[in-house]
């Protein structure tokens, strides 16, 4: 008998990566699958020449072909930063719709199970705090954020459909803010934001009045959440992250610290539909999956500057606004 077999998109971003390493750990026949619209190559460097690695360039939003059985889909093809999200639109838009549903198609041909990557995105600027699953969410669907707030609302959706109509095995998981080695350093989200700025020897930037709050899960806790979460009979939504809430000004102060350097904290306007509020409920995590999250910030922190200090200067100056005028946007 064989190795089970997994399909990883967005294997060359962030979190892909990470749970190719984790399938690969586990022993399972892992494809990745990814087009770099914002993955990394570097991230999957490792994998190159691994017996049990195989990858995929390819656009989720067009027809998938995968040849032989499948056990499991992991979606995590997306555009998942405000500086990606905003500068292509309608791509964010399509790879939540068209590539969704191409791999519940995928999933059904194959009869495999498909764990989609959903966000505390769905939840908006939430009026109910902490976040439980049982909340809507108070969203602007015409906002720039709703690009992709609604790219992933209409995933669970789509998700759920398939999961009702035709039986098909589903799981979803709400991703809180995670961290740890290979986030893009320049990709716009407040952890590696901070820490460029800190490295750059220029001041940290807050927006707002910096009393809003997230609540950051560092990336071993993320894996192992989604792992368990995947292999659970858990059908519904289930919110993975760290329920330790900070105001994003007391977090600026505690990267300061952190990397030893002498910037001050300066404050610019809030984007439109900024959350104030970001908080994981972990209530249904701890009873389905007997998960929690294990590592404290201070140590995660300290392994993700560890991570950045060691890029090189071209990467650490390397500008966020990546050219995407190639991709198809219309």
């Amino acid at each position: 008998m064989g190795l089970k077999k997994v399909l990883i998109t967005g294997a060359a971003g962030f979190l892909g990566s990470h749970l190719c390493d984790r399938f690969i750990h586990e022993g399972y026949q892992v494809i990745g699958m990814d087009n770099f619209i914002t993955g990394d190559k570097k991230n999957l460097a490792h994998l190159k020449n691994h017996e049990n690695f195989t990858f995929i360039e390819h656009d989720v939003t067009k027809f998938i072909k995968i040849e032989g059985n499948l056990d499991y889909i992991l979606h995590f093809a997306s555009p998942a930063s405000p500086i990606d999200y905003l500068k292509i639109p309608i791509q964010t838009l399509k790879v939540g719709s068209l590539g969704t549903h191409n791999l519940l198609g995928l999933a059904r041909a194959k009869k495999a199970r498909l764990l989609i990557a959903s966000t505390s995105e769905v939840y908006g600027d939430p009026l109910v705090h902490p976040q439980t699953e049982e909340y809507y969410g108070n969203v602007n669907t015409i906002g720039p954020r709703g690009v992709y707030d609604e790219a992933k609302r209409f995933q669970e959706s789509i998700t759920m459909a398939y999961n009702r109509f035709h039986g098909l095995e589903t799981r979803i998981v709400r991703i809180f803010n995670t961290y740890g080695p290979r986030m893009r350093l320049n990709d716009g989200r407040v952890i590696p934001a901070f820490m460029g700025q800190a490295l750059r020897g220029e001041d940290l930037t807050v927006f707002g009045d910096g009393k809003q709050t997230r609540s950051f899960c560092y990336v071993d806790d993320q894996i192992e959440g989604i792992y368990r979460l995947l292999l659970s009979d858990y059908s519904y939504p289930v919110n993975i992250g760290n329920p330790h809430e900070i105001t994003i000004s007391d977090f600026a102060e505690e990267i300061i610290k952190l990397t030893g350097t002498t910037q001050k904290v300066i404050y610019k306007d809030l984007p439109v539909d900024d959350p104030m509020q970001r908080q994981p409920d972990i209530t249904l995590a701890k009873k389905i999956l007997g998960w929690e999250p294990k590592v404290n910030r201070s140590e995660g922190m300290k392994i993700t500057f560890d991570y950045f200090k060691s890029l090189s200067e071209e990467e650490l100056n390397k500008s966020e606004h990546k050219d995407f005028s190639s991709y198809n946007n219309k």
